[in-house]
């Protein structure tokens, strides 16, 4: 599995040597044979990510201890702070990639000091995405998430989806009482963003409904643009809002997360069919055998190929364990799986060159540049 996204991640370093130098770090200076040092092994953007989850955790765990009883006690299980009888767990709470780019895109705009000015606002996006979390498992029925039961197998959909309400509540007042001028703006852009997620979560659950063949490349990249690319992008803009930005700077650090996103759910998918359930922490083609129009799947299906015609039958019929592995061949065979790679590799040449708009300087874009590589070097 880890041999399959190497090939994402060594086509994104040959596209920092085209953008040139302006826009890759001294982490990614070429080295006397002209290709890129070896110094970049995911070790920076863990100790970026494990700084976040430091700084965020405790700021994260005032907020949920503000909520009613039933609500607290579901919102903790789901971070992993609680086990379902209530009593203490040290699960994780998730990786804080979302969190972590608002630091980073406020420390590489504004210095530190935007960066710990913006710590409730990174708390704030934290919160909406575990809102989408505990809202997509009940309506994905997805039993598995961090290596244990989802929230709404141990408490029921109606408890997840209070949880999920409340958790996006309390996202928009952290905004309302920061005193911090840019608030206001992130609250609204984040509003804005609220609204783009729901209605991507709408399309993919009605590709859900529709046939094989009946679904088109194009809608599903819209499709996970507004399901995974638009927070990514708002986390970014955010941190931008709270170094003090100019509106195009903000839109180009937005325009960044949302390419670096879609390679996030690119690799997210090829993960889903392909990726060890040690690591993902779900049951491995669980995705296949919901027959879910996932990316990889539906650039597969429309490549116009007799493999793709054995996929739609497949698809036609329910999935079950005993057809997972001819499926996930299948895939394979018409393409899904090398186009979903390939296609990880532009978006994050896309979302360098966006980043180099705002940062033309290569020191300020290091932790902005080891998070979108973390999305390509990720196998779980």
């Amino acid at each position: 599995m880890a041999d399959s996204l190497i090939r994402p991640v060594d086509t994104q370093r040959r596209a920092l040597r085209r953008i040139g130098p302006q826009a890759r770090p001294a982490h990614l200076a070429s080295t006397g044979d002209g290709h890129p040092a070896d110094a970049v092994d995911g070790h920076e953007a863990e100790e970026i990510l494990r700084r976040t989850r430091a700084s965020v955790d405790p700021e994260l765990r005032v907020a949920l201890d503000s909520l009613p009883g039933p609500m607290r006690r579901v919102a903790l299980y789901h971070f992993g702070w609680q086990h379902a009888d209530g009593s203490p767990a040290t699960g994780g709470a998730g990786k804080a990639l979302r969190p972590a780019l608002v630091l980073a895109a406020a420390a590489a705009l504004g210095g530190p000091a935007a960066r710990d000015g913006a710590l409730r606002a990174a708390v704030a996006v934290e919160l909406v995405h575990n809102f989408t979390l505990l809202h997509d498992d009940v309506m994905d029925r997805d039993a598995t998430r961090r290596h244990r039961a989802t929230a709404w197998t141990v408490f029921g959909d109606a408890d997840a989806i209070l949880a999920g309400d409340a958790l996006q509540a309390l996202a928009l007042g952290l905004f309302a009482q920061d005193p911090h001028p840019a608030s206001s703006a992130a609250a609204a852009r984040l509003a804005d963003c609220v609204v783009e997620l729901c209605a991507g979560q709408h399309a993919d659950t009605a590709l859900e409904g529709r046939g094989p063949t009946e679904v088109g490349l194009g809608e599903v990249l819209d499709m996970a643009e507004a399901k995974t690319g638009a927070l990514l992008g708002c986390a970014c803009a955010i941190g931008a809002l709270y170094a003090g930005a100019c509106a195009p700077d903000v839109d180009a650090l937005d325009a960044f997360g949302r390419e670096a996103g879609l390679a996030f759910q690119l690799i997210d998918d090829v993960i889903g069919i392909w990726g060890d359930p040690r690591r993902t922490g779900k049951p491995a083609g669980a995705d296949l055998a919901a027959r879910k129009k996932s990316l990889p799947v539906v650039a597969a299906l429309t490549s116009g190929t007799p493999a793709a015609e054995a996929l739609a039958a497949l698809y036609e019929r329910p999935g079950d364990e005993e057809d997972l592995e001819g499926t996930a061949l299948a895939v394979e065979r018409a393409g899904g799986r090398d186009w979903a790679q390939a296609e990880a590799a532009d978006r994050m040449a896309r979302a360098l060159q966006a980043l180099s708009r705002a940062l033309p300087e290569p020191e300020s874009a290091e932790g902005l540049l080891a998070l979108a590589e973390f999305v390509t070097r990720r196998t779980g």
